[in-house]
């Protein structure tokens, strides 16, 4: 009896180490010792050794099974938090049927009903999975977590928590970029100051270009809150000083795991804050035009539940979300979920990514490529080597729309140095630019491109032509292969030319495509910027139908350029207009992507003054 009044008291006190002793020592005097098995059960239940504390529990059960009712509940929690789900689902089923017992803990026996139904069936139907290491430049003895990857696949940044002192107590969180090469992730290397603080950072989502970060920090000077999301970017090789963002999206609550979609427009995070709908949410802010966040958004009991919603990551595609729950039917704790935006900007039913993805321990911070077959997660495989990063490949139904990227340098033609130019991406179904940003001080730039829309692509720089491109996925390109383009830029000079590539012409005609409008308008601002260059229209065709036929079409195309240029305010006398017809082909007349490429509008510089 004094070793198990001591072992309490040391319980009581936190000293688990001599606790369990006690307690141990006590049931190896008297193997009937209820109390003390009961009290074991609750120590390694709070340490999370839940194999341990259900082989007491049960033991407890053995001598009384009557004695304590309400130790069923904890016995079958242990049991369905060690995956022993059919031990588990027998005795909730007990706990549940007995009087007087808490109402909380018959509602949560319940739900753990559903949740051990659903993972002994789950469990019989597992979905592929075949983790591997990502690798020693990544994993060590340490804790590597929260895994965080560009659309290129070339740059991951992820959370590291050194173990330094003889006790193996945590020391800070730091952050560590690893870059893919000679088909490795080599060594990770410290991010750094400002990145990189005495106190704790981590939870970060990585632009698609890897050229800015949100992350999550604690206990900050600046915090508005216990936790609060920051901002930083890459300059010159190096991040800047992280900054608070602020409200609407901080507060005085939880902030935490932010993720930014592809185009930097919108961002979930998971909260705390009063108007939720469990414990923490879901939330997405998005930004307006003048770069500022919006108050942000719950999407509802779709996606949130009473109980904790956390790590949402969305995709390239700016559609599919994943997160993780434990108020969902699962496999127990936190369980990884997917889920879809809508085209009416409603969500669909959240779906379980299934066993053994999840299991009956906690699931979070599942990140997904670009293309959409290669996940990224932590997870404890081996205990002795602690949290290590995986990747394995997603199965065909749990994967969201393939996206693509353009990834450019951008050159002066006449030079050949990089140059730093705008950039901005179109989408031509609907005349609508999507994105504008600035190539970084290198002429580097990333643009993601997700499946079902046709895109335009525009670089400009002032004293230069622009640089036109477009993207038919509609029977013209697939996602299977991203585009690397070095993209000259011309200077304005006399007998430069560009190609309006975003300029579409109806089927044997002349009529310009309400697709056209936001390249010719790009032209009209570079005749208004530059007033004392003339330009030529020419017009070209493919080798389909005869040459007198194809140089009338191709005249009359460019002299529907020309008149769209003068109705939007260009002087008739800054512009000629002539048609090539097949001459100067870019491409053969045999393929259907050769005769596109022949099919084109140029505008050349022809005289300045």
């Amino acid at each position: 009896m004094k070793l198990y009044v001591d072992g309490v008291q040391d319980f009581d006190f936190l000293n688990m180490t001599s606790a369990e002793q006690k307690l141990k020592a006590a049931t190896k005097i008297d193997a009937r010792f209820y109390e003390a098995y009961l009290v074991l059960g609750d120590l390694l239940s709070k340490q999370k050794r839940y194999v341990e504390a259900a082989e007491n529990y049960r033991s407890a059960v053995k001598i009384d099974s009557l004695f304590y009712k309400p130790l069923f509940f904890n016995l079958a929690t242990a049991e369905m938090m060690s995956g022993d789900y059919r031990r588990a689902l027998v005795h909730f089923n007990v706990y549940v049927r007995q009087n007087g017992m808490s109402e909380k803990n018959v509602k949560t026996a319940a739900d753990n009903i559903s949740n051990c139904e659903f993972a002994i069936e789950a469990m019989k139907h597992p979905v592929l999975f075949n983790p591997v290491s990502a690798g020693p430049g990544i994993n060590t003895s340490d804790d590597e977590y929260w895994p965080s990857i560009t659309a290129d696949g070339s740059t991951l940044i992820f959370t590291r928590q050194k173990l330094q002192n003889e006790n193996m107590e945590p020391s800070q969180e730091d952050f560590y970029i690893s870059v893919f090469s000679d088909n490795a992730w080599q060594n990770a290397l410290n991010a750094g100051a400002p990145l990189n603080t005495r106190q704790n950072e981590g939870a970060q989502s990585l632009s698609s270009d890897g050229r800015y970060m949100y992350f999550t920090a604690c206990d900050r000077q600046s915090g508005m809150g216990s936790c609060d999301i920051y901002f930083t970017y890459l300059s010159d090789g190096k991040w800047s000083m992280p900054f608070n963002i602020g409200p609407p999206v901080n507060t005085r609550s939880w902030e935490s795991q932010p993720s930014v979609s592809s185009d930097g427009k919108t961002l979930f995070f998971s909260s705390s804050r009063p108007g939720g709908i469990g414990g923490k949410d879901i939330w997405f802010a998005r930004q307006n035009e003048k770069g500022v966040w919006t108050k942000p958004v719950n999407p509802g009991l779709t996606i949130n539940t009473a109980g904790d919603e956390m790590s949402p990551f969305i995709h390239f595609d700016g559609r599919t979300l994943y997160f993780s729950s434990n108020g969902r039917t699962g496999m127990g704790g936190f369980d990884i979920y997917r889920t879809t935006l809508r085209d009416d900007s409603t969500w669909t039913d959240p779906r379980n990514l299934g066993y053994p993805i999840n299991t009956y321990n906690d699931e979070t911070g599942l990140v997904i490529s670009s293309d959409g077959g290669k996940a990224y997660f932590s997870s404890i495989r081996e205990k002795s080597f602690g949290k290590d990063i995986f990747y394995f490949d997603l199965y065909e139904s749990a994967r969201p729309n393939p996206v693509s990227y353009i990834k450019g340098r951008v050159y002066d033609k006449a030079t050949g140095q990089l140059i730093k130019a705008d950039y901005e991406l179109i989408d031509l179904s609907l005349g609508k630019t999507l994105l504008k940003n600035s190539t970084d001080g290198s002429g580097e730039f990333l643009i993601c491109l997700p499946s079902g829309k046709n895109y335009g692509i525009n670089v400009s720089k002032t004293g230069y032509l622009f640089y036109s491109e477009n993207f038919l996925f509609d029977g013209q390109h697939t996602m299977a292969e991203p585009y690397v383009k070095r993209i000259n830029l011309s200077p304005v000079m006399v007998g430069e030319k560009m190609q309006l590539s975003n300029v579409f012409y109806e089927i044997d005609s002349w009529e310009l495509k309400k697709e056209s409008i936001v390249e010719l308008n790009n032209l009209v601002n570079l005749l208004n910027v530059n007033k004392n260059i003339k330009v030529e229209i020419g017009g070209y065709t493919d080798s389909t139908g005869s040459d007198e036929y194809n140089i009338v079409l191709s005249e009359k195309r460019a002299l529907s350029v020309v008149n769209y240029l003068v109705s939007n305010g260009i002087a008739a006398e800054r512009l000629k207009y002539r048609g090539y017809g097949n001459s100067d082909p870019l491409g053969d007349n045999v393929t259907e992507e050769g005769r596109r490429l022949n099919r084109r509008t140029e505008a050349k510089i022809i005289e300045t003054n």
